[in-house]
């Protein structure tokens, strides 16, 4: 009797542990098959800019491709709703931007997502300075030509941006508010569409990321008026900084990181941390972004999820000083 109880204890543990042992074994062949990277912007913008360069290199270390995916609309929200949504097996992430984890948080509140409940963070890829730039015709040369033709035309400057409830265009309205500004927003559906306008006319002024503006200003096809970090880009160290021109203390980063739907495995979390942590702390990919206007920035997923509950909580702030809501 002992001993046929024995055996069905053995036997009954060794079905308890079958699925448990399969899931381990699942996550250690992943991925099995291609992973797709969803960017909730346009090609073009600063998030695909470099999402692709973590999708290239994470597709030469994994044995299967990651595919980025373009899901535009809503500042974002399309494309993040769509990650939050997805099976959480690890065949899905997303690019988690400053604006799209950052501020509409702040200036929706019927965003379709929840920013700290809804994904893993994994790890930030990059944080880069913005930049406002403008068409050669633009009167204004410099952030002080900027600020006095705003002053004296009050509604009649207008700014172009990546969309509503942008890092770019929060960015915009918190020197608005600072200096007490009013200036008219364009609002376009992805960095690449108000560059297009720019660099055509249609619109003489536009708050960017340094990533995607730089190359323009290098051909000389847009100026630059000033940047929004703490310091000059090393990129362009001949324009000034916002803060040292015409608003001191002033400072806005752009950002972009790794996040996957809640629920997704540990197990796939770290490996996806540490493969593209090493991605970015190699020193030719490290300068590789830094060419495209931005400096890695990677991190534990617990460090990254702390990082973006303060940016949270500093939009949060701009939005309510400004009374900007996107939503009602």
């Amino acid at each position: 009797m002992t001993k046929c109880l024995t055996t069905r204890r053995v036997l009954l543990g060794a079905a308890l542990a079958l699925p448990a042992l399969s899931g381990a074994r699942a996550q250690e062949a992943w991925p099995e098959r291609p992973v797709r990277m969803v960017v909730p912007f346009p090609p073009g913008q600063a998030a695909d800019l470099f999402a692709r360069v973590m999708a290239e290199e994470l597709s030469k270390r994994w044995p299967q491709r990651v595919v980025v995916e373009n899901r535009a609309g809503g500042a974002g929200a399309i494309g993040m709703d769509a990650v939050a949504r997805a099976t959480p097996d690890g065949y899905t992430l997303g690019i988690g931007t400053s604006g799209t984890l950052g501020v509409n948080p702040s200036v929706m509140s019927r965003l379709p997502y929840d920013a700290e409940k809804d994904f893993a963070a994994i790890t930030n890829i990059f944080t880069l300075p913005l930049v406002f730039v403008a068409h050669p015709s633009f009167e204004a040369n410099d952030m002080a030509g900027l600020v006095a033709l705003a002053k004296a035309q009050p509604g009649m400057v207008q700014y172009a941006s990546a969309g509503p409830g942008t890092a770019q265009h929060m960015t915009a309205e918190m020197l608005a508010h600072r200096l007490g500004l009013r200036m008219q927003h364009v609002p376009y559906r992805g960095s690449g569409p108000a560059m297009a306008d720019l660099l055509g006319g249609n619109v003489k002024v536009m708050v960017d990321s340094l990533a995607s503006a730089l190359p323009h200003v290098q051909a000389g096809r847009i100026k630059a008026l000033g940047v929004t970090g703490s310091s000059r880009a090393p990129q362009m160290p001949e324009v000034p900084t916002v803060a040292e021109t015409v608003s001191p203390g002033f400072q806005a980063l752009g950002w972009s990181g790794i996040v996957a739907p809640a629920g997704t495995p540990a197990a796939i979390i770290r490996k996806v941390n540490a493969d593209a942590v090493a991605i970015l702390r190699d020193p030719a990919i490290a300068a590789r972004m830094v060419q495209l206007g931005g400096f890695p920035d990677p991190g534990t997923p617990e460090e990254y999820g702390a990082f973006i509950r303060a940016e949270i909580a500093k939009w949060r702030e701009v939005a309510r000083a400004a009374n900007v809501r996107l939503d009602g």
